[in-house]
């Protein structure tokens, strides 16, 4: 049996799959991936977080969560993925990354099955699963992006994080056909400040690209957020009533009422073929290069 078509032979569960990414590091992208998904949880979803950030994990770190095993040992055959999921705050789920510097067009064909069987376990546990990608835009992080239902791009009002931005869009748009973003504007001073923000980001992509973007939140500087990083703590629990908290409330309100595709899009093993497909063209790229 080959591995889409197994994929295709799963049960099939709306599970609403939303990339978070961003191009630049330190734009808080984590944070926004993991306080949304608090907030989600807190509406009564159940939420899993992956943290797609193969060589440099840090969704564990940011809640003083111990891992003792990771994403590599169910790859190698050591463990079921049930046995490696933490819990985090409100009940959140979190899939841990691998360590060290492997990307998913590394992985052998025996490590891309051990990936769909460990992902097929989970159908029909989690309404929705949040994908916080790694920095840049390198084959993982177009990968995931590509792979899943809504894209979200996480900009701060920096040169670095704009320019960022638009190349991580300009390459899912023309190489992977993705049209649709949802761009969050973090850490500005106001609302009017993310407002031209986001026009900035705008004013390139019309110009260049044939894109829609989507302003799906405003999130504002926050100092309870810097105090909730230095305690390991998420915001949303630590300060809910802080500015960035009831932004980011906002946020996961929002996107809990996007719409599922009633096409595979946005069924979770959907996901994963799209993923594997991606990851195997990238790999017969690298051959034919060589």
């Amino acid at each position: 049996m080959d591995q889409a078509s197994g994929l295709r032979r799963m049960k099939q569960s709306k599970v609403k799959v939303i990339a978070v990414t961003g191009g630049k590091g330190g734009v808080g992208k984590t944070n926004v991936s993991l306080n949304m998904a608090i907030a989600m949880a807190k509406q009564g979803k159940r939420v899993l977080v992956l943290d797609a950030d193969l060589g440099l994990a840090n969704v564990d770190v940011m809640l003083g969560l111990r891992v003792e095993r990771n994403l590599s040992h169910v790859l190698s055959g050591q463990c079921e993925l049930e046995d490696i999921l933490i819990e985090g705050p409100a009940g959140i789920k979190i899939v841990p990354a691998t360590s060290g510097t492997r990307s998913m067009v590394d992985l052998s064909e025996s490590e891309h099955a051990g990936l769909i069987r460990a992902f097929s376990q989970l159908q029909g546990n989690y309404d929705v699963l949040i994908v916080d990608t790694a920095a840049g835009i390198g084959n993982t992080v177009v990968s995931f992006a590509r792979a899943s239902q809504d894209v979200l791009v996480v900009v701060c009002d920096e040169p670095t994080s704009i320019t960022d931005a638009y190349a991580l869009i300009k390459v899912l748009s023309r190489e992977q056909g993705l049209f649709k973003f949802k761009v969050v504007a973090n850490m500005v001073r106001n609302m009017r400040d993310g407002q031209v923000l986001f026009n900035k980001l705008t004013k390139v992509t019309d110009r260049f690209l044939d894109v829609a973007l989507e302003l799906a939140a405003i999130i504002p500087f926050d100092e309870n957020l810097r105090l909730a990083v230095r305690k390991q703590q998420s915001f949303v629990m630590a300060y809910p009533k802080s500015p960035a908290s009831l932004a980011i409330k906002a946020l996961a309100k929002k996107a809990l009422d996007w719409p599922v595709p009633a096409q595979a899009g946005g069924h979770l093993e959907f996901f994963l073929e799209q993923l594997i497909t991606s990851a195997d063209n990238e790999s017969k790229r690298d051959v034919a290069n060589e």
